[in-house]
């Protein structure tokens, strides 16, 4: 059993969360007229996924939400995190809206509500309708459109009791990996062609928290993949780089949203945006709140001879890491200092939610309940660390932890285990960890302390609409 105790330093004033994605734990891929999305392409392409995985029926949670509701519940957070995916909703990526999957969220919301659990649906997570990716995907400035009218439809149906919503998760990684490298979906290898993708995902955002808003939603953001990146050297050409890949994977995503304007990409040699007027005025007053997915630091260096990019991500020295091996470095005091430094670069911001936080460990496929003493220490060091950061004035709102259950880890397949809950993906059957214990005990210790000596006001700060 771990050492840690349920709380040695916890945020004041925040809310706690756990969460999933749709493609991640749901299967049923063709019930009830679900489209194609992009990562049903992916995944049932030869070699694409290391096991062969194929998402089906991966936590077969489309036909039992009542079980994830139940262990939501039982953890006592406050909100759930979960996806709608635009192809249940809009086989084709336009037209009208499939009432059967609407009616399957609206059963969910409302099994959430009865346990007292916030509903905190997420637009978009990865799942592109294959016919939109036809038709140019995120590189189309169309997109931003049809995800709108998306948006609509399901808040038409929702927002009479869901108020909270993320819009779309983590652009960077759609942009950098999946139009970039091509080691996601949609499996583009643009390199920094794949720019214009950062754009047009920013403005969907926009679109769609309008179409939220009108609805009746009341706190609307989005939640983006960052990490605090780190030089390999004091050397000018690693710290140089270390600049540029901040730029590329954090502030290209933050800067517009929070100060509304991009970097200055045509002095990095980098293709400039395809901003029009109004958009980076809309993009900028899009915000509730913004949401910050945090795993790991990054080390940069110079450029290898001869490499098709201007930096090379290398392994962070002197720490252990999680199951991902070296590229996923485990750093707690990582998570506060961008935490801090994005606060001081954009002073009065709006309230930061982490969407996301976990870690995966090697794990039994079928042990039944597991002592994951590596899991919980590693959330403790990183809420630990978010303590620190509001304790410095960085008005953090809300906690989540990636993830509720084992699910399937995209080009991963199934080799990679990040829940509270261990999942039997033969049997389905679903068996909680002692770190789904652990967090219990720290939201219920959070809450009597709260209840004793009231919320300090540093997570309550920040600009609000």
């Amino acid at each position: 059993m771990s050492s840690r105790s349920p709380a040695r330093m916890l945020p004041r004033g925040i809310r706690w969360s756990t969460a999933t994605s749709a493609f991640q734990i749901e299967g049923s891929r063709t019930a009830e007229g679900r489209g194609r999305s992009i990562w049903d392409d992916f995944v049932d392409a030869p070699g694409a996924v290391v096991d062969g995985g194929t998402a089906d029926p991966a936590c077969d949670s489309y036909r039992r939400p009542a079980d994830d509701i139940a262990l939501v519940a039982g953890l006592g957070v406050d909100s759930y995190r979960f996806s709608i995916p635009w192809v249940r909703i809009q086989p084709g990526g336009r037209g009208a809206a499939n009432s059967a999957a609407l009616d399957h969220y609206s059963r969910l919301v409302d099994g959430l509500l009865e346990r007292g659990v916030t509903p905190f649906p997420t637009l978009y997570h990865w799942e592109l309708p294959s016919e939109v990716e036809q038709d140019g995907g995120w590189l189309n400035r169309d997109t931003a459109d049809r995800f709108a009218d998306y948006a609509a439809l399901v808040a038409d149906r929702l927002c009479d009791r869901v108020t909270d919503w993320y819009t779309i998760n983590e652009a960077a990684m759609t942009t950098l990996q999946g139009y970039g490298a091509g080691t996601l979906a949609p499996g583009r290898q643009l390199m920094f062609e794949a720019l214009p993708t950062v754009h047009h995902q920013l403005l969907a955002h926009a679109h769609a928290a309008a179409a939220l808003r009108s609805a009746g939603a009341t706190r609307v953001g989005l939640t983006n993949n960052h990490t605090h990146v780190l030089p390999r050297s004091d050397e000018e050409g690693d710290r140089s780089a270390a600049a540029l890949y901040d730029i590329v994977h954090n502030r290209l995503f933050s800067e517009p949203l929070l100060a509304g304007e991009y970097p200055d990409l045509k002095a990095l040699g980098l293709p400039e945006m395809p901003v029009r007027a109004g958009d980076l005025g809309e993009i900028a007053a899009s915000l509730d709140f913004y949401g910050v997915n945090f795993y790991n630091p990054t080390t940069v260096a110079a450029a290898e001879p001869g490499s098709p990019l201007p930096f090379s991500l290398v392994a962070t020295p002197g720490v252990p890491h999680t199951g991902f091996g070296p590229e996923w470095p485990i750093m707690p005091s990582a998570l506060r200092d961008f935490l801090i430094d994005l606060v001081e670069r954009h002073p009065g911001m709006v309230p930061i939610v982490i969407g996301e936080n976990g870690a995966s460990f090697p794990e039994p496929a079928n042990a039944g309940r597991v002592s994951d003493d590596e899991r919980i220490d590693y959330l403790a060091r990183h809420i630990e660390a978010v303590a620190e950061a509001v304790a410095r004035g960085v008005p953090v709102q809300e906690f989540t932890v990636w993830s509720l259950m084992d699910n399937f880890e995209w080009s991963d397949g199934y080799t990679q285990r990040f829940g509270l809950v261990h999942v039997d993906f033969a049997t389905g059957i679903r068996t909680p960890k002692a770190s789904y214990d652990w967090y219990r005990a720290v939201i219920a210790t959070a809450r009597e302390r709260e209840a004793t000596h009231g919320p300090a006001g540093a997570a309550r700060a920040g600009r609000t609409r």
